[in-house]
């Protein structure tokens, strides 16, 4: 069974920064396709990020520059550095893994494995 599980959210002012954690178990994310996504009440879920098998990560264009997608392969976790927050980043954040290697970005509706989220809040 395939379990992944966020954590480190939490309300921070706008300007600061917050890691996030996916640790994961019943998976390898050393070559697996891993993404983090985020939604916010009354809109979509959004892509923010993700990292396909090869390492290559690509990101949304309302975090880029800011944010950071990273592994611990040994420890089976998967990183989500945020910095310079905003107002606007105001989520809950999820990350997702693919059964399956990827060598391009999936969207939303092609990962099979989800964790339960994590509250950012940011203040300005």
């Amino acid at each position: 069974q395939v379990l992944l599980m966020e954590s480190g959210g939490g309300s921070v002012q706008a300007g600061g920064s917050l890691r996030l954690s996916c640790a994961t178990s019943g998976y390898t994310i050393s070559t697996a396709c891993m993404g983090w996504f985020r939604q916010a009440p009354g809109k979509e879920r959004e892509a923010v990020g993700s990292i396909v098998s090869d390492g290559r990560e690509t990101y949304g264009d309302s975090v880029k520059g800011r944010f950071t997608i990273s592994k611990d392969n040994d420890k089976n976790i998967l990183y989500l550095q945020m910095n310079s927050l905003k107002p606007d980043d105001t989520a809950m954040y999820y990350c997702a893994g693919k059964r399956y290697w990827c060598d391009t970005s999936p969207g939303r509706y092609d990962y099979d494995y989800w964790g339960q989220g994590t509250q950012v809040t940011v203040s300005s």
